[in-house]
């Protein structure tokens, strides 16, 4: 297989960074400052344990690539960039080439089968980072993430369990799994949360004070599961809940004596990019419009977080009581 990685910021610069060291071909196709960064550069992959410069081929478009049969799509986009993204990939690629769609969210998958006849949805559980062009961070020691994954929209096939396979030998561990969807909107609960971290700050930890933040995350999930149940989707999935065990069996360790900053919409606030709010609590909003189920929790922080994002605001800058008192 070849891997072409189609946004090669924290995620799939992580992924395309360990593939390469696994020895596997890369392509990675990546915009903007941090194309040049590459390009010129290589990539820096920084963990605890290591810090190498990699010289893995970049490009700033789809059409650039030789394409071939055994070429392999990870997909890795915020979601807010896939419809864009897919386009330029399918003007350039078969329509037959497997597109793995390695994002949060749930409705990549779906953009990606209008375009593409192989889709794959992936469960991305892996304490990354990515602020500096040219530069991605994997904060895991004994295994870089979880990729997880499963034909699009169930099912497992030969393909599935050889990509599984190939990420298993890179660092992550990798299962596939017939029902992934099922686990998708687990990890989608779980990643309601960013907005409270956009808006309020990382959690400060349980020895600090009470912000409110944590009532503000109970509260966004719950309502999350209310919805869910609304429509009747499925969402247990105990792998995708429980983050501080797998963070300690991922060996999760601070770099340069620095933990990690913040979640993936934390991050994009910092760069000053798109966030991908509008798919995580905005998916929520959505279906408990099309089910008659109240979503306010989720509605205020879509709409806080979209306007920081529009107003070039700093992550954090929210204080947590304030966004409860809006609530009550």
């Amino acid at each position: 297989m070849r891997f072409v990685v189609c946004g090669a910021g924290a995620i799939g610069g992580v992924a395309g960074a360990r593939l390469h060291q696994a020895g596997h071909d890369v392509t990675l196709i990546a915009r903007g400052a941090h194309y040049h960064a590459i390009s010129r550069n290589g990539l820096t992959l920084e963990t605890p344990d290591e810090r190498e410069v990699l010289r893995i081929a970049a490009v700033a478009d789809p059409g650039a690539i030789d394409w071939r049969p055994e070429h392999v799509i990870l997909l890795a986009t915020k979601t807010q960039d896939s419809a864009a993204a897919l386009d330029a990939l399918a003007r350039a690629a078969p329509a037959a080439t497997p597109v793995v769609c390695v994002q949060n969210g749930v409705e990549n998958e779906r953009l990606a089968l209008r375009r593409f006849a192989n889709v794959y949805a992936a469960v991305v559980m892996a304490p990354t980072a990515h602020l500096e062009p040219g530069v991605v961070q994997a904060y895991g020691t004994e295994l870089t993430g979880v990729i997880d994954l499963g034909r699009y929209p169930s099912g497992v096939d030969q393909r599935a369990r050889a990509i599984a396979g190939v990420l298993g030998g890179a660092r992550f561990s990798s299962l596939v799994r017939p029902d992934i969807m099922r686990f998708k909107y687990a990890k989608l609960l779980a990643n309601l949360a960013n907005a409270v971290d956009a808006a309020c700050g990382p959690d400060p930890g349980a020895d600090a004070p009470d912000t409110g933040a944590d009532q503000l995350v109970a509260r966004v999930r719950e309502e999350g599961r209310k919805v869910l149940r609304a429509a009747g989707i499925e969402f247990t999935a105990e792998d995708a809940d429980d983050i501080w065990a797998r963070w300690t069996r991922l060996g999760v360790r601070p770099i340069g004596g620095r933990k990690r900053a913040g979640s993936s919409t934390w991050q994009s606030l910092e760069r000053g990019s798109g966030v991908e709010t509008d798919y995580l609590n905005g998916e929520i909003v959505l279906l408990g419009r099309l089910h008659r189920a109240r979503t306010p929790v989720n509605e205020l922080l879509q709409a806080l977080v979209d306007q920081m994002a529009g107003d070039g605001r700093a992550p954090g800058s929210l204080s947590a009581q304030d966004v409860l008192a809006r609530l009550r």
